[in-house]
């Protein structure tokens, strides 16, 4: 019998494969009566029919692994073969594993909070000081989703709100004008996915990164969609961001209102949203506090100073 394998393209290759492809050599000693050749996506299986299927079912499970925690072993492997259940992550409150096999957490009550209302309702606005994980963990929530297929793309934006320099100053052309806002959401993304599969994504559209006033036009639909730093939106900006919403999709919106750097002539359009939204039925406000932070203790101090 002759089969063919499709891996799930969410997968890492490289982790899945593993080191000079140590996990799939252990995962074909394990069935000796297989032949296989593996080419990026694509396993080529043959053998007698059963084993063909038993070696297809420990494909499935070896996935399974390697998508929830990022990471394979030859170890992991044995366990599933042999029946028996691998190592479970010690971890509460895990979202998704990152590179490496990295626990990414749900570190304080209020990201948790996040989390599960990214689960029953569809806009979550999270606002709250620096440091407390709010993008880190919509941005986590966003790779898990798309991960598990509940979504086909991320739409990551920012408003690209001038503080100091002049985007007309600054040298290089629109893209590189805008990188240097954008660069907190791409820190967060190669925490969570290899750089080949983040390119690769971002190559093929799957995750987006733009400026928030290239967003008019557009309905996103089966996506998650986060608006980082909305404090820094007009009102009328932040109306245009919320009606792009498509079917199938989820927004988050987070900020800060103690740092808002628009000019004192206009209203943050994050607070004239919450004001405006606060009572609707899917929409939900997690308010984050100092207790979140989850940076440099001293940052906590820096934060409880300039409040006071």
């Amino acid at each position: 019998m002759e089969s063919v394998i499709t891996l799930n393209e969410a997968i890492d290759t490289a982790a899945f494969y593993g080191v000079n492809n140590a996990n799939i050599l252990c995962l074909c000693n394990q069935h000796p009566e297989v032949r296989v050749v593996a080419r990026g996506y694509k396993l080529k299986v043959t053998g007698p029919e059963a084993a063909v299927k038993r070696f297809a079912a420990n494909v499935e499970r070896c996935q399974e692994v390697c998508l929830h925690r990022g990471s394979l072993s030859e170890a992991t492997i044995l366990d599933l073969v042999h029946g028996t259940s691998p190592e479970a992550v010690t971890h509460d409150h895990l979202i998704l594993h990152g590179v490496g096999g990295k626990p990414i957490l749900a570190r304080s009550a209020n990201q948790r909070k996040l989390v599960e209302g990214f689960e029953t309702d569809d806009l979550l606005f999270a606002v709250g000081p620096a440091g407390s994980g709010k993008t880190y963990t919509a941005i986590a929530l966003a790779v898990r989703a798309l991960k598990n297929k509940q979504v086909k793309r991320i739409i990551l934006s920012r408003p690209a709100v001038e503080a100091g320099e002049k985007l007309g100053f600054l040298p290089g052309d629109m893209k590189e004008k805008i990188d240097p806002y954008l660069q907190p959401l791409y820190d967060a993304l190669q925490d969570m996915l290899p750089d080949g599969k983040l390119q690769e994504y971002m190559e093929r559209g799957v995750i987006q990164i733009a400026p928030l006033a290239f967003m008019r036009g557009r309905t996103l639909s089966d996506a998650v969609v986060i608006l980082d730093e909305a404090q820094n939106a007009t009102v009328l900006q932040l109306k245009m961001f919320l009606t792009r919403m498509g079917l199938g999709s989820k927004m988050i919106v987070t900020g800060d209102l103690t740092q808002i750097d628009l000019p004192a002539s206009q209203r943050s359009g994050l607070a004239d949203a919450m004001s405006r939204l606060k009572d609707i039925k899917g929409i939900q406000i997690v308010q984050f506090n100092q207790h979140d932070i989850v940076r440099h203790h001293l940052v906590t101090h820096i934060v409880k100073a300039y409040a006071d």
